[in-house]
């Protein structure tokens, strides 16, 4: 089968932390990324769940905005952890 070069661009951290988690696997990025295109061609979908992280839901963020306002403005309220169901 004819090989093809294909050129990607990432962050520099998550590329140095691709490798090494490709290397503790036995193989290199290549292989990586070739076994996620296969998996995606035959399923024609992608291979794992995609979706937004609710912390960063505009609602959320303004929630904090406010939060740091008071906090900033000297009238911080103290209250517990709330635990997010997953």
């Amino acid at each position: 089968m004819a090989q093809t070069l294909v050129n990607i661009r990432m962050d520099e951290e998550l590329k140095k932390n691709m490798e090494q988690t490709c290397q503790e696997l036995g193989m290199n990025m290549t292989t990586a990324i070739t076994i996620f295109a296969k998996k995606m061609t035959r399923e024609k979908r992608i291979p794992f769940d995609v979706s937004v992280d609710p912390f960063y839901s505009e609602s959320n963020m303004a929630h904090l905005r406010r939060g740091v306002e008071a906090l900033n403005a000297g009238n911080g309220v103290e209250h517990d952890i709330i635990e997010a169901d997953e």
